[in-house]
């Protein structure tokens, strides 16, 4: 048997392979929350880029919410400027704001649209201050001393969510197109806010109801003690893994995220490894996938 046919019969297997999961997600909306390695590396941003426009092409329909913190923190640095953070919260003041908006809402936006575009896609990027996508309002924070005095913290024009015009949204995707949103949001005075991206992803999937939230992230997912990948999450057991303490630290944010949304009505969510190339299609093609997945019946992929 020749080489070229033995590549013919895997490729043709895969797909056979395949079918399943592509009539299940056939004209369902996935919202993908990119950053990470995967937004940093050259093969990693091409092969995302490959995955959404492959996602659109099949009859999916991605919806990509990024972050850009990263580069953010380089250009303050090249302005000589300090970003201090509070318990992962970047404190953004006025200048700061600027910085964000040149960035996030610029830049490294375009760049993930030309990128996608660049492989047979149709993105459009916009920002949450777009026909007023994001509504948002300013996050307030507080924290509570070992002797039980509370502190207000003011992060400056850090805000969270208060809705989503989901019809911005639904235009573009019934128009074929790939929305590629930054997290910025507006408030009713005209205020920019700069919002986290996990948050922001999880609320467009909330309010679109789409059939899977997926966080990319530079871990694994949720690990057990022996270090192996915890998947097939109901809230209750996340419940018990946030209380014996296996979920901690920066990961609780994420899987808080992943039950609202999925408390939400959304279908499914999962923290994906963006390290592993072609991480999106694995997830959603696959049984095993390549995260922690959490649903609100345990349900499999």
């Amino acid at each position: 048997m020749s080489l070229d046919l033995i590549e013919a019969q895997t490729t043709a297997q895969v797909l056979t392979t395949a079918l399943p999961y592509l009539q299940r997600f056939e004209d369902k909306i996935i919202v993908v929350k990119y950053g990470g390695n995967a937004m940093t590396d050259p093969e990693l941003e091409s092969s995302f880029a490959r995955d959404i426009v492959l996602l659109k092409t099949v009859g999916i329909h991605p919806v990509v919410v990024h972050g850009g913190g990263p580069q953010v923190d380089n250009l303050l640095k090249e302005l000589g400027r300090q970003s201090n953070r509070i318990d992962g919260m970047r404190v953004t003041d006025k200048a700061t704001m600027d910085v964000v908006e040149m960035v996030i809402g610029g830049s490294v936006n375009k760049s993930i649209v030309s990128l996608i575009n660049k492989h047979g896609g149709r993105a459009i990027g916009l920002t949450g201050k777009d026909a007023n996508l994001i509504r948002a309002k300013k996050l307030l924070m507080s924290k509570t001393d070992a002797d039980g005095n509370v502190t207000d913290i003011d992060l400056g024009y850090v805000g969270e969510v208060e809705s989503i015009d989901k019809s911005v949204l639904m235009m573009l995707i019934n128009s074929d197109f790939i929305p590629v949103i930054a997290p910025l949001g507006i408030d009713s005075e005209g205020n920019s806010y700069n919002i986290n991206a996990d948050l922001v992803a999880g609320k467009v999937a909330e309010f679109l109801q789409a059939e899977k939230l997926m966080l990319l992230t530079n871990i694994k997912g949720v690990l057990n003690k022996e270090g192996e990948v915890v998947t097939g999450l109901t809230p209750k057991k996340v419940d018990g893994l946030i209380e014996d303490g296996t979920i901690s630290g920066g990961m609780i944010p994420k899987i808080q995220c992943a039950l609202d949304a999925v408390r939400g009505g959304v279908k499914s969510a999962v923290i994906v490894d963006g390290r592993v190339p072609n991480a999106t299609l694995l997830e959603i093609f696959t049984k095993e996938g390549v995260g922690t997945l959490i649903s609100r019946d345990g349900e499999p992929r």
